[in-house]
């Protein structure tokens, strides 16, 4: 069977909850969130949108005075995309290839432990700062000098995210339902009573026990 066109590779990075929302946090701050359509994974800097997810642009934008080839949904710059796609030998620019790669950007600045824990933390984004510019450094300002979002705002825009992902992962276990019973006779007798017994099995206690 032929590869995925988006992973050479099984995915190195699973997805949880709390990963999840860092990432959505992440693209709530660098302005890609965009409701969480997939059309955020495609937003080049200055808000165009790449012409297709076959690769990274590579294009240099320009907006409010600066100048950057940042694109998609974590922002990826040229050679930082690069860098992710050569550790987990990645192919694409697709949504879940980009999942990946800024997964792994987040455990090469040594917050991935940090990000699992399910607290978004001063500490936390303190520690992406370098990587995302619109995350506060531990002073509230951007560690490249550049617009920067309020921690607070951050905080409770992936706590949010964090619940309603929680929630929607949360899966009720079908319950299982009793054996038909078969009939026996007389149903006083002691054999009848061991059968019904033996058919409804030791989960039948209601304190699962």
């Amino acid at each position: 069977m032929g590869v995925a066109p988006e992973l050479e590779a099984s995915p190195r990075y699973a997805m949880t909850p709390e990963r999840r929302a860092l990432l959505n946090t992440i693209r709530f701050s660098e302005g890609t969130w965009a409701r969480g359509e997939d059309i955020g994974y495609r937003i080049m800097f200055g808000g165009g949108l790449a012409p297709h997810l076959e690769r990274h642009p590579d294009r240099v934008n320009y907006s409010g005075g600066y100048a950057s080839a940042a694109a998609g949904a974590y922002q990826f710059m040229p050679f930082t995309w690069a860098l992710a796609t050569r550790a987990l030998k990645l192919q694409g620019f697709g949504p879940h290839v980009q999942d990946q790669a800024a997964l792994f950007l987040i455990q090469r600045r040594g917050a991935l432990d940090l990000a699992d824990q399910g607290q978004f933390t001063p500490h936390l984004a303190a520690k992406l700062a370098p990587e995302w510019a619109s995350f506060p450094t531990l002073a509230g300002r951007s560690f490249y000098g550049q617009p920067v979002q309020r921690y607070d705002l951050l905080r409770r825009f992936y706590e949010e995210n964090l619940a309603q992902l929680r929630a929607s992962a949360v899966q009720v276990a079908p319950i299982a339902s009793a054996p038909a019973s078969t009939s026996c006779t007389p149903a006083h007798s002691l054999r009848c009573q061991l059968q019904s017994l033996e058919a409804m099995g030791p989960k039948s206690n209601p304190l699962g026990r």
